[in-house]
């Protein structure tokens, strides 16, 4: 028999009280723009029908549920490292950055954290890391939703300010269309200078913002 979905054993105790909040991220993979991360807390007493990973939504979905989460849930914040802080610290640290300051900004203290993936960020309550826990876990899932949105919206204001990248499709991620557009009018400061492909591309070219004054 198939297993139930957000059902899964956990390292917290059966008999613990206290609020449980759960954690992901958002925009880890692309080249360009902030990595984000959500914390959420959910109310038992309003259940949220369709909580489901994130990237398995279609965008429309995801935005209702985005609006329901906000207007549901106990509490939950969503924060961001910023691309300076990903060239400076790694993709890596910069994400477990964004995860502490969505935890840290959460109204309500939790007594328990589970967190999306096989890594923790440096907490000053209990956490548990949970893989694959946005399809798990309905407060991962929630906060999944949040983190996918808020940077998908981020990334419509990137292709405002620079229309000729594409970045209101591929939110940032290394496509062959961005990759040409990257090699085609060099890098944004929105890029990530230490990613790879963002680094060839400032390795070869005089003046890597000069595009932007055109």
């Amino acid at each position: 028999m198939a297993e139930a979905p957000f059902q899964l054993d956990l390292l917290w105790p059966v008999d613990a009280v206290g609020l449980m909040a759960g954690v992901d991220e958002a925009g880890r993979g692309p080249l360009a723009g902030p990595v984000v991360a959500a914390a959420v807390i959910l109310d038992d007493l309003q259940p949220i029908v369709g909580l489901a990973d994130s990237k398995k939504l279609t965008a429309r979905r995801r935005d209702s549920l985005y609006d329901e989460i906000r207007a549901k849930a106990l509490c939950c914040c969503v924060a961001e490292a910023s691309v300076e802080e990903i060239d400076a610290l790694n993709i890596l640290q910069a994400t477990m950055l964004a995860m502490r300051r969505a935890v840290e900004g959460l109204r309500l203290k939790p007594a328990m954290v589970l967190v999306d993936g096989n890594r923790i960020p440096v907490l000053n309550v209990p956490a548990q890391a949970i893989v694959k826990g946005d399809a798990k876990v309905q407060a991962i899932s929630a906060a999944s939703i949040l983190a996918k949105v808020h940077r998908d919206r981020l990334c419509m204001q990137l292709h405002e300010a620079y229309p000729q990248y594409g970045f209101e499709v591929h939110k940032g991620y290394p496509t062959a269309a961005h990759l040409k557009a990257l090699r085609e009018n060099g890098a944004t400061p929105a890029h990530r200078r230490t990613f790879g492909p963002v680094k060839m591309v400032l390795a070869s070219t005089a003046d890597p913002l000069a595009a932007l004054a055109r």
